[in-house]
């Protein structure tokens, strides 16, 4: 086996693994399945961890999920479906980080692994073995892997940021209360 084929080999093992597992959460989250909760209660969880409005983030999350694993594992538009499932991962990571790195500690090792996976191969392309390969790469072009790694990026930074204020809020609104209270009890202010 000459070392190309051993790379399309490898591409296609990473791609349908890592793949298969985005596709298996995000059905979770879409239909129940596998023990997952579904959109309803998918969405009830969302926003309990600062996600709103909790059905349509349940929604994306899970689309990224399903739609973007289901596309690595066929190696159909590499670009866009590492980058969907990238963006998803990274939501994930951020609701896990307070918890530290290590999954049984609930850290966002996971979901950290599976982000740079599909980043990964979206960089790196499907290989040979691949539905994108079979089309002459219609929908695997270079351009298209910063095009859809900067979107993702973005609109990414744009949510979790988003969800990152909800979340801190009441610990800025505690902060606050506490500071006008010693202003009240000391009389201490910008007007003294």
């Amino acid at each position: 086996m000459s070392s190309y084929d051993r790379r399309d080999l490898g591409l296609l093992l990473l791609r349908v693994g890592t793949g298969g597992v985005l596709a298996a959460h995000g059905a979770q989250k879409l239909l129940g399945w596998f023990g997952g909760h579904g959109i309803e209660g998918t969405g009830q969880f969302m926003e309990s961890v600062g996600y709103s409005p909790g059905r349509a983030s349940a929604t994306a999350a899970g689309l990224a999920e399903a739609g973007g694993g289901t596309l690595l594992a066929l190696g159909l538009a590499t670009p866009a479906a590492g980058a969907a499932a990238a963006g998803a991962m990274a939501g994930a990571s951020a609701v896990h980080a307070p918890n530290g790195f290590f999954n049984m500690e609930g850290g966002y090792e996971y979901a950290a692994t599976l982000g740079l996976a599909a980043t990964g191969l979206a960089i790196a392309g499907p290989g040979r073995l691949s539905l994108d390969h079979a089309l002459g790469h219609v929908f695997d072009r270079g351009w298209m892997v910063p095009a859809a790694l900067g979107a993702t990026a973005a609109v990414t930074a744009l949510v979790v940021g988003a969800r990152n204020k909800r979340v801190h809020k009441p610990e800025k609104d505690e902060a606050a209360d506490e500071f006008s209270s010693q202003e009240a009890l000391f009389g201490e202010g910008p007007a003294s």
